[in-house]
């Protein structure tokens, strides 16, 4: 059956099957959509059917008030930092110089900082020159809004509205669907938390080492029609010192990082959700979660997209990180262990921060920067049962 469907003044043909609410959920929700969000997604086919190029927005980003206002945006919670400080004792001056750089194609973004953090685990972070974050803050302020318009609704990482908790919502609600309210699996000890229903937890092996720059450029020029908004892009892209090619890898820590590894697993996430047809299914970077009540299937996904993976973003699965696991057993997913009846805080998160009090103890910590950290753990740890720990964590910093 075909219908014509008219968005102000475009009609679009699509061919539209009854289960139409299924095949064309952009925004993660499940057959049974509010209207409200029925429609929400309905907007959505429109712009994944018509490609909408942007043309001529390089005069927007190198304009002196968007400059200023991510100038704005990049001292944030950073005021007291020297190379603020310098920035600003000539501010008019350097937003001017900025300015000029980028409209003579003159820019060229200056060697990263690189350092190893340990929080808990080893990561190499590559930092920015304070000019050079203004400019991630400039192309962000006026690309972003394009493209997180074709974001699918479950892509939960560095987005307004967004984020870890936003995510464990979503968690909540699919495990709900898929146990049909923890209804409990056949199993010798008569445990109550044996729920049925199984996930697919998956993690990309190595990603901002191997993001593809010719693949992400390429992806971005379906949305982005202006050379020298793509001229800008690459600079940015090749400013790398991660000890990967030229050609790959985006380093952690810049702004434009974040933006761009949405952009590329789009990609991921409109297969998952349009090829495979995957209902329960959220990514938060370069880890997600597809919920389902069968392990056979999420076995034949799991092929398919390693698959695709590999063909297409030049990229694949961590063999050791990917697993298939009952949601009886609980999900390590964005920080926490999360079982059908309650939440737990991960092991290693406990330990560092008992790991920070014995710095504390050892002088190398003040009383106020401890009761800093803490103040930060304890909001996150209410997310989870950890009452106790909690308690424990408090008295260890005041014996």
């Amino acid at each position: 059956m075909k219908r014509w469907c008219y968005f102000g003044s475009v009609a679009t043909s699509v061919l539209w099957f009854r289960n139409l609410d299924n095949r064309s959920d952009l925004n993660g929700n499940n057959r049974n959509l509010h209207y409200d969000n029925r429609m929400r997604g309905i907007a959505q086919v429109r712009t994944y059917l018509i490609m909408k190029y942007h043309n001529n927005i390089y005069g927007k980003i190198v304009s002196y008030n968007n400059l200023f206002s991510a100038y704005e945006s990049a001292r944030k919670h950073k005021t007291k930092k020297e190379y603020i400080i310098e920035f600003e004792k000539n501010l008019n001056e350097n937003i001017i110089s900025l300015r000029t750089e980028l409209l003579f194609h003159l820019y060229r973004p200056r060697p990263l900082k690189t350092f190893i953090l340990r929080d808990p685990k080893t990561r190499k972070i590559s930092k920015s020159d304070f000019r050079d974050r203004v400019i991630h803050h400039a192309i962000c302020n006026v690309i972003e809004p394009i493209f997180d318009k074709t974001f699918i609704y479950d892509s939960c990482a560095n987005r307004k509205g967004k984020g870890n908790l936003f995510a464990l919502k979503r968690f909540d609600k699919f495990k709900r669907k898929v146990s049909r309210n923890g209804a409990i699996s056949k199993n010798k000890f008569n445990d109550n938390n044996f729920i049925k229903g199984y996930c697919l937890k998956a993690d990309i092996k190595h990603y901002f080492q191997e993001v593809n720059h010719n693949i992400l450029i390429n992806i971005i020029n379906k949305k982005i029609n202006d050379e020298k908004v793509i001229w800008l892009i690459k600079r940015i892209l090749k400013n790398i010192s991660i000890g990967g090619e030229a050609e790959k890898g985006m380093p952690l820590g810049n702004l434009t990082s974040q933006f761009f590894a949405n952009v590329y697993l789009n990609e991921i996430d409109y297969f998952i959700k349009h090829q495979l047809k995957a209902i329960y299914y959220i990514r938060y970077v370069d880890d997600f979660v597809i919920l389902h009540s069968s392990e056979k299937q999420l076995k034949i996904w799991k092929e398919k997209i390693d698959n695709f993976l590999k063909v297409n973003l030049k990229l694949e699965l961590h063999p050791d990180k990917t697993k298939i696991i009952p949601l009886s057993k609980g999900i390590d997913f964005v920080g926490f262990r999360n079982f059908y009846y309650f939440r737990l805080l991960r092991k290693r998160n406990v330990k560092n921060m008992k790991l920070k009090i014995r710095k504390y103890k050892n002088n190398e910590i003040t009383k106020t920067k401890i009761f800093e950290i803490y103040q930060g753990w304890k909001a996150y740890s209410e997310w989870a049962n950890s009452s106790k720990i909690r308690k424990e964590i408090l008295r260890e910093i005041n014996h």
